[in-house]
């Protein structure tokens, strides 16, 4: 399904998402000093507001959460974590696979936030508008990170070395003794009130968990795994930039975004034609799927000053 949708959808993926993420975090920054009020007046995501009275720009300015810290220092390195922790997601799935991660997370922290409104209105009869920001979507981001990059190491107060696992159990257990007091203390309907929003606003974790799983156990990439890809993918970025040169389309010289190095087709060839860079080959060669698992693979001879080609 995933491997559908990327095949159809992946050019479209924001590459180096966690960029963007950054400047929102810093206008959230800015924001704090200048006039939190602003926030909560026309970006916050206030269900009323939104869908009753079409201020739609609020399903993504939400994302501009006023950062209630004063000190800098502390909200620069929570940026730089989690700057981190999406680059290294983004570098194992892809661009396409971390942008549906981190977007189904916003979509469903929305959900959450209509869920509340619709539930107190029918319960006490007046809706109420929840503030839902980042929190949820961070940490859903962080228990996928503690997954896939258990044995990476973070200094704990900037001293003690710890394993992301471990932190990660930490939190669950954490979470999981706060939902019990509050069943113990406070019955049931307090309990369902905290762990059902809980649950919503990081749905997309165990979505995750669920679909990646046999994944995980096929295959767990080594950072040396993780150096060749970022590798491939720079040359995938360099060869985009480049582009194909056609010699005549309509009477002028154009530069395609496309060209199969075995046939030399391009998208002006058809529109229906898929081109992928081949990670085996060492260069930027691209292939149409007709010939992107029939043709050769490149392989530069280390000693020499010709190429190699071995057969696929």
């Amino acid at each position: 399904m995933i491997n559908k949708l990327e095949r159809k959808f992946g050019r479209y993926a924001i590459r180096g998402l966690m960029k963007y993420i950054m400047l929102l975090y810093g206008l959230g920054l800015i924001m704090f000093f200048v006039s939190p009020e602003f926030y909560s007046n026309w970006l916050s995501l206030d269900v009323e507001k939104t869908f009753l009275h079409f201020q739609l720009w609020r399903l993504i300015t939400f994302l501009i959460q006023p950062i209630e810290q004063n000190n800098i220092f502390f909200v620069l390195i929570t940026m730089y974590l989690y700057y981190f922790i999406g680059n290294m997601l983004e570098m194992k799935w892809g661009s396409f696979r971390f942008n549906l991660f981190y977007f189904s997370g916003v979509l469903f922290n929305i959900l959450l936030c209509v869920l509340i409104y619709v539930f107190t209105y029918f319960v006490v009869g007046t809706g109420i508008s929840v503030g839902v920001g980042l929190e949820y979507i961070n940490l859903a981001m962080f228990f996928a990170f503690a997954v896939e990059f258990g044995e990476v190491q973070l200094l704990l107060f900037f001293v003690l070395p710890i394993k992301v696992k471990y932190l990660g159990i930490f939190y669950a257990i954490w979470y999981g003794y706060n939902f019990v007091s509050i069943f113990v203390k406070l019955g049931w309907e307090p309990f369902l009130l905290t762990f059902i929003p809980f649950m919503i606003g990081i749905m997309n974790f165990f979505i995750f968990w669920i679909v990646s799983r046999k994944s995980r156990r096929a295959r767990r990439r080594t950072v040396q795994d993780m150096r060749r890809r970022y590798m491939y993918m720079q040359g995938v970025r360099a060869g985009e930039r480049e582009g194909s040169v056609v010699n005549q389309a309509s009477g002028h010289k154009v530069i395609t975004r496309h060209r199969c190095a075995v046939c030399g087709r391009t998208e002006l060839d058809d529109d229906m034609l898929e081109f992928r860079f081949c990670s085996k080959c060492e260069g930027n060669y691209e292939y149409c799927m007709d010939h992107l698992y029939t043709h050769t693979h490149v392989v530069r001879e280390k000693t020499g000053t010709g190429s190699d080609e071995k057969s696929e």
